[in-house]
């Protein structure tokens, strides 16, 4: 007898991710959708009195919107992380010294990241916001630097990397691991759902037929 074809009654789709962050493509091959990498290019810059989330929310739209726009034919992620503590948005940092700011600032603390997913299709866009906890380790100023030194921190939110060394600085988090990395794939699958899509384990997003 023959097996079944795990892939029968699907179709694939276009999928583009409009991030060149490695993480996020290594996440969408963790869980089998297969895309292509065509980064955004949107102001960052935050919006005078705009809080946290809003920001986070209209940047991954944004990405997500300006590919769409390009590519009708494709579905379209988009996503932001930014890091936040008492009230400020800490982004990239600009150079060593902001790295060290930064971890100085996260130091024996709890804060709180925010990633926003976007998914846009056909003139409409679907997003959330996903917050998490994280809680760093008091940090020494030795400890700082020398992960400072690796390089690391430099093209990432609030100055660190979990799925990096990084995780060293963690004692614990309190919300979607993912989200942490860059994309949380759960919400991400709610919303190409929303978007009238599915997913397969076999075959990633797919048009259900």
């Amino acid at each position: 007898m023959r097996a079944p074809n795990p892939t029968s009654g699907v179709a694939p789709v276009r999928v583009i991710l409009a991030s060149q962050s490695p993480r996020r493509r290594e996440l969408l091959n963790q869980i089998g959708i297969a895309h292509e990498v065509r980064p955004a290019h949107v102001d960052e810059t935050v919006w005078p009195n705009e809080a946290p989330v809003p920001h986070c929310e209209r940047l991954a739209r944004a990405k997500a919107h300006t590919l769409a726009v390009e590519h009708p034919d494709a579905l379209v992620i988009g996503s932001d992380t930014i890091v936040v503590i008492d009230g400020a948005i800490l982004g990239k940092p600009a150079d060593g010294r902001d790295a060290i700011r930064m971890l100085q600032q996260l130091s024996g603390r709890t804060h709180t990241v925010h990633t926003a997913v976007a998914v846009a299709h056909a003139g409409q866009t679907w997003a959330a916001v996903e917050a998490v906890q994280v809680s760093f380790r008091a940090l020494t100023a030795e400890q700082i630097a020398a992960y400072v030194a690796t390089g690391e921190p430099m093209d990432k939110a609030g100055a660190y990397g979990i799925q990096g060394a990084g995780a060293v600085l963690v004692d614990r988090i309190d919300g979607d691991y993912y989200a942490v990395m860059g994309l949380p794939l759960a919400r991400l699958v709610r919303l190409v759902e929303d978007a009238g899509y599915g997913y397969s384990f076999a075959a990633g997003i797919c048009v259900l037929t």
